[in-house]
Order: C-alpha cells, then structure tokens, then sequence
C-alpha cells in the first residue's frame, strides 16, 4: 500500500491513500485511521477520515514535530492492509419520500426519466457506503448510488434544509443532521437522528457502516417522530 504524508499546519499530518475515490482507496482509508486509532499515540487529538486520505492532528506542545509524527506514523503503518469490507455496521433508515419532506423527488424524476415510484424503488433498494462524515455534524456522505437517479446540485443552494432530510447530489446521497443550508435535491426525510451530541460518538453513522433506506408512509413517520420526542 502507497502511503504519502504532507504537513498540514503545525499540528497535523495528512496521510494520503491514493488519489482517485473508489473501493480500494476507501479500503486503504479505513485501515489507516484503525491502525492509528489503536496506537492510542498519547500526542493524538483526532483522526479524520476523508475520501482518499486520513488527517492526523496531534499537540505539537511537547515538541513533536512533522518528521517524528511522520516517523511514528511510518512505524505503525508498515504493515497496514486494507480493511475488509464487512468490518462496519449496517444501519436501516426509515425514510418518507415525497411531498413536503422531498420536494426535488419529481425533479430526480424527470431528469432520469423515471417516475416518483421508480425513484423511490431504486433508492430504497441500494445498499450505501458510509465514505466519511463532513460538511455538519454528522453528515454522511454515502457511495454506492445507483447511475440512474443521480441528479446534480441545485443551481442555487436552500438557505436552509430542515433536519433529517435526504438529499442527491452527483452519484452520491446522503443525510442533513441539523438544519443547514445545502444544494443537494431533496427527495424525503427520516424520523431517526443522525446528530447524538449527548453521545460519546456523536454521530449515528460512522466510516465503513453501511446504509439501507426503508420507505415509509407519513403515518408511520409521525408516529416515530412522536416517540423521538417523548424520548427527548
């Protein structure tokens, strides 16, 4: 496995898997980021895990410098492989598409050609790769979207999109945890919080989980969003 290293600021080191995101890349990312994570190097502040690389941050406050982390990095990383598909989780989200909560579904629709229903049935029936979590807290960007009900960015990004929303953007999907401002198209939402900040992991998902999407009508959204607020 080709590992390079560069510098980021003073207290971080970005460890770069390849350059092009696909399975092996994102294979490499997540054996990386575990190896480093078990080192449990007492200098380490965080472990961030992009498409194609892992940024390190480290206190630099004791001395250690871009060379001896890049040295310590070499010396756990030697014999690193990547990491098997089937480590993560698989975690099934309830979506209601449509209406109200998706308002881009008959826009995904006819760009592709297909109708709501066709849409709906594709989306619900892929399985989806947790690639990283970025952009709001929580956010998964998620791989693994079917080609045909990809849909490109809105021209002009919604100043705010409510929590929970699913949206499509490129060949990717994904989930808006908070109230955001964001461009993607937006096809349903789902009762279940992505967003945990009184967790120890705060984020539902995490790199290398997988995700199923499960359709359901609005009464069963209501009914599970009426438990996530008697739970609340």
């Amino acid at each position: 496995m080709k590992i390079e290293f560069t510098p980021l600021g003073d207290s971080a080191i970005v460890v770069a898997a390849g350059e092009k995101m696909n399975e092996e890349t994102t294979a490499a990312v997540r054996a990386i980021a575990a190896a480093i994570e078990k080192a449990a190097m007492p200098e380490l502040m965080d472990v961030i895990q992009a498409y194609v690389n892992v940024t390190v941050c480290y206190d630099a406050s004791g001395g250690i410098t871009f060379e001896k982390m890049k040295e310590r990095l070499c010396t756990i990383l030697k014999d690193v492989q990547p990491a098997s598909p089937e480590t993560g989780r698989t975690v099934e989200i309830p979506v209601c598409y449509g209406g109200e909560f998706g308002p881009d579904l008959p826009f995904v629709a006819a760009h592709n050609g297909l109708t709501e229903e066709e849409v709906i049935e594709i989306h619900s029936g892929g399985s989806y790769d947790v690639k990283m979590i970025g952009f709001a807290p929580g956010f998964p960007f998620l791989g693994g979207l079917d080609e045909r009900i990809a849909a490109p960015r809105r021209p002009s990004p919604r100043l705010e999109i409510p929590a929970r929303t699913v949206g499509i953007a490129g060949s990717q999907t994904g989930v808006y945890p908070i109230g955001t401002p964001g461009g993607w198209q937006l096809i349903g939402r789902t009762p279940v919080d992505l967003f945990l900040p009184g967790e120890e992991i705060p984020s539902l998902l995490r790199p290398g989980d997988r995700v199923t999407f499960r359709p359901i009508t609005r009464e069963e959204y209501d009914r599970k969003e009426g438990a996530r607020h008697d739970q609340s």
